[in-house]
Order: structure tokens, then sequence, then C-alpha cells
């Protein structure tokens, strides 16, 4: 496809902790191996947070574009590209690439190689009217979902929902769920899907009301009470599977001692500072402590098919993206109830 225009809309990241620039800059060429994706709607995630603030180890290079939940249709395809075709509607997730051949990816856990490249940190993301991508590590987005609700589930769904099934917990089993926000009301829904027992543990009681909307069976307001006695009591003797999706140090501390003997409790929050580990409750209980890293194109499979058979769906706010700063400052300052998903038909 021949493209007519030669600059596309952006917004920059040009300094760490400053406002995003909103720019005009060319529209990338595919390479080989390559695809070009025209954005119709991207997410906007706490990743973004971190990523504009240079937050992490592991700091991206400025300048730079954000944005990591892109969908749209694909409009010019590199070299040597056969699995997707000009037409198809994609995801560019987090997980933008990575190698293939080393023994994470030979055995699914893609996510984890050490030459991953991540959309919106080390690659430009999709806080762009375009965005260059490889074929081999998009979201296939089912027909019938709108790429305005198929963002957050790249990135909050996927996340989410490889949380819930790292817990281990069973149909009828317990899961306590800490932080019922933007990745929070997710989990709720695909533990649900999934037969489990929802325990949804917040500050807000606005978000716990929510949560109970959505299906949880147990909610707890973590500044009300002892959340973990709160926990314990409700579910008879702890959660046999408890998912932190909070960026809290205290929330993961909470986290371990709401946990069943011998049940797992997964961390996918990523609050800064060191996790307070309550060693001898994690040993004399023989608990699991499990970090888990977004999902593999697998897991993001499953979670766009929940999804596109609506029994998950994002709560989500549409804003241009002109208002991307504002957004940011929001979802920095907690001021967002759930998703801002950027719709690119309203710029």
């Amino acid at each position: 496809m021949i493209l007519m225009k030669r600059k596309m809309k952006a917004a920059v990241v040009v300094q760490f902790g400053k406002p995003l620039e909103l720019q005009e800059v060319d529209i990338p060429t595919p390479g080989p191996g390559q695809i070009l994706v025209k954005t119709e709607a991207c997410g906007v995630c706490h990743t973004d947070v971190h990523a504009w603030h240079g937050d992490w180890p592991l700091k991206p290079t400025p300048p730079f574009i954000p944005g990591h939940e892109g969908i749209g249709p694909v409009v010019a395809v590199g070299a040597g590209v056969t699995i997707v075709k000009v037409g198809d509607r994609v995801g560019v997730p987090w997980l933008y690439s990575a190698c293939g051949h080393c023994e994470y990816c030979l055995s699914a856990w893609e996510t984890v190689c050490g030459e991953a490249q991540f959309g919106g940190y080390t690659k430009n993301g999709g806080f762009a009217e375009y965005i260059l991508a490889d074929p081999n590590y998009v979201a296939h987005i089912p027909a019938g979902l709108k790429s305005t609700e198929a963002a957050p589930i790249i990135c909050a769904g996927i996340t989410t929902y490889k949380g819930v099934k790292e817990t281990g917990a069973k149909p009828g089993q317990w899961i306590a769920i800490s932080g019922i926000g933007g990745l929070g009301h997710l989990a709720i829904q695909y533990a649900k899907v999934m037969g489990l027992h929802v325990c949804a543990i917040d500050v807000d009681d606005g978000k716990l009301a929510h949560a109970k909307k959505l299906g949880a069976d147990l909610v707890v307001n973590a500044k009300a009470s002892d959340p973990v006695n709160a926990v314990k009591k409700g579910t008879g003797g702890g959660a046999h599977g408890v998912l932190i999706t909070a960026p809290s140090l205290g929330a993961f501390k909470q986290g371990v001692g709401m946990t069943r003997k011998c049940g797992t409790c997964v961390l996918n929050g990523l609050p800064p500072g060191e996790f307070p580990t309550p060693l001898f409750e994690v040993v004399a209980n023989c608990i699991t402590i499990r970090g888990s890293f977004v999902g593999t194109r697998q897991d993001m499979t499953e979670a766009l098919a929940f999804a596109a058979e609506g029994k998950v769906k994002a709560d989500i706010e549409l804003q241009p993206l002109s208002a991307i700063n504002q957004v940011l400052e929001r979802l920095e300052s907690g001021k967002v109830a759930s998703r801002v998903v950027i719709d690119f038909a309203k710029n």
C-alpha cells in the first residue's frame, strides 16, 4: 500500500519527567521482516508512567514514543513477510519481539528472553498514528472486538490472565486479588470465568463496589480493617492463590499473609523498593512466591478470546492523543478508575 502522508502525529518523551511533546515526525517505512500498523487506538498503562520517568534499571533512551497497547490495521509489509497481510487488524504489545531460539523462547517463555524488545520502551510505540512492528509478535485481534476494547486486553488483560493462571488456583478455590484498578478489575473477570471464588482487596470503597458488580464474592477494605485477618476469616484459612496488582509494598507484604498454606502468591505490580518477605511464614507454611511478567503469545490468544466472547470487558475512558500529558498525570496520582484508551478517531 502506498502511503500518501509523509508525516504523523506522535507524543514523544524528549526528557525523562518532562511533558511529552506532540510532534510531527516521519512515518516509518517497514524494512525486511517488518510491518506498519495504522493506529486506531492505544491504551495507556502505568508502565508508560515508569517509561516517562525512566524509573526502572533498564531505561529507554529518549527521544522515544511510549505506548504498548496499539491496535489497528496493517497498512504496509516489508520484504519476506508472509504471516501477516495488509488489512489484518493487529495489536502491538509490550513484548515487541524476542530472539526465538534461546532456551526460554523454545520453552514458550519468550517474555523473559534476554534479547526481548519492548513496545513503547526499547522500540517506539503506540502514542503515534503509525507503529512499526514485528509480525511474529503482534496480537491478532478477533473480529467483532472493537479496537478501543481490545487495547487494554493486550496488556492489562494478558498480564492479569497470566497472573491468575500462575496462582495455580483451581475451580471452586479462592483467589484474592489486591488492587482493583486497571489490572484488578480485569483479573476479577478472568478469575470468575475460570471458576474461582474471588476476594477483592482495595482501599477505595468505590472500587470495591465495582468489584462486587463484576462478581467478587468477598470484598475487603484494607484501610478499614486488618486485610490479612479479614481474608483468612472470609475464605476459611486464606486464599489458595493471591494476585497482587497494586504497586504498593504494603500490599505485597499483606498478600503473603493472605496466602493459604501451600498456596501461591503471584506478583504483578512493580512498586519501587525491596519486597518485604516474611521468611518464617513463607517457609513454615510452604508458600510459593512467584513473579509473573505479562504473558506469552498463546496467553494473548486466550485472553483475547475471552474478550471476543463477551466474558471479559475492560472499563475504558476514551481520550484524544492531545490529552496524553493530563492522562499520564492522572494515572500517576491514582485518579484513573480503570483504563484510559487513546482514540485516534478523536484526533
